[in-house]
């Protein structure tokens, strides 16, 4: 085996045949081509639930404390109450 194939090889240039099929090995990130994608690791999964979770209890908390984001920081004003020149209205009706 040539020095330039095994340096090829060990970067990931050339494909290696595994189980009778052709598989390009990447160092950097996880390829998989018509094949399902390897399962995440244990701390992944921590990691991420982690997250949700904290994004949601400042979701919840937020909420909880301050709703007038969602909400309005005013009542509604009851437009029964309101005159006709208030609403724009003439005194002929129209």
């Amino acid at each position: 085996m040539s020095f330039a194939f095994r340096l090829g090889s060990s970067i990931g240039c050339f494909p290696r045949t595994i189980l009778g099929r052709n598989i390009i090995q990447r160092k950097s990130h996880v390829v998989s081509y018509r094949n399902g994608p390897p399962p995440h690791s244990k701390a992944t999964k921590i990691g991420a639930v982690t997250v949700g979770g904290a994004m949601w209890w400042w979701v919840i908390w937020h909420l909880w404390h301050e709703p007038d984001h969602i909400t309005g920081e005013f009542d509604y004003p009851n437009s029964r109450k309101w005159s006709n020149t208030e609403l724009g209205v003439s005194k002929d009706g129209f």
